[in-house]
């Protein structure tokens, strides 16, 4: 499985990952037996304050770990998420301390396939990289009538980092939310929307655009929501990518 998914990859640049598929491939990394305590930490996610653009749509957890291409994955002390103004117009330039992701989720079984999983991927398609910086972000977005809300708000991206997993925990009662990828001319590569819990995508995020539209409530009165992981890998032994 994950054979097939470095071959997309390096064709492709991104890949689509159906649930079932990518619970074959976890199952292949780790276990997952804490998945139900995993997606329901994202109820608990406090919200993002650093919104540029005064919106309140948007909740967050984040964490850094450092990985070893033997597969040794540490936790980091807490430190800030940074984007320069180049990559994110909306809300770089600046230190962003994000409340931290809870202990258990970031040490348990769930995370830490995800990680193994993502390093045995990743590392394959750059076996040169001894050392990796990665940040996994808990997202939560809400749509309520009258606000939209914005998975991407500064619009298609590269986040200046190898590699991008976008894994869905959960989506409720929301319309959109299609997640598209363009070349580096901007060109149009694909487009599809992660529908079910463990759908995913996974980006080579030296070779392409990314970005996801705006979700919507389905259902008047109904609580509408969005939640992914978020993980990105960079070589730890270079800096962000221009």
């Amino acid at each position: 499985m994950i054979a097939d998914l470095r071959k997309k990859l390096t064709r492709d640049h991104f890949a689509l990952v159906p649930a079932v598929e990518m619970q074959l491939a976890f199952s292949e990394a780790g276990t997952m037996t804490d998945w139900d305590v995993f997606a329901a930490s994202w109820h608990n996610l406090p919200e993002d304050s650093f919104m540029a653009d005064g919106g309140r749509y948007r909740q967050r957890r984040h964490a850094v770990f450092q990985v070893a291409r033997d597969g040794t994955a540490l936790r980091e002390p807490h430190q800030p998420h940074y984007q320069s103004r180049d990559r994110n117009p909306l809300n770089g330039g600046i230190q962003r301390w994000f409340e931290p992701i809870e202990p258990a989720i970031a040490a348990g079984p769930t995370m830490m396939t995800v990680l193994s999983f993502c390093r045995s991927l990743f590392g394959g398609l750059s076996p040169e990289t001894q050392r990796w910086h990665v940040e996994a972000h808990q997202f939560r977005i809400i749509a309520q009538e009258g606000m939209e809300g914005r998975p991407t708000p500064e619009g298609m991206h590269r986040d200046g980092v190898d590699y991008v997993l976008v894994m869905l925990v959960n989506r409720e009662s929301v319309k959109s939310g299609e997640t598209t990828i363009a070349d580096l001319d901007h060109r149009p590569l694909g487009s599809f929307t992660l529908s079910k819990p463990f759908d995913s995508a996974l980006v080579d995020d030296r070779l392409v655009y990314h970005g996801v539209t705006p979700i919507v409530p389905a259902t008047a009165g109904v609580p509408a929501y969005r939640d992914v992981l978020v993980v990105t890998w960079r070589d730890r032994d270079r800096p962000y990518h221009e």
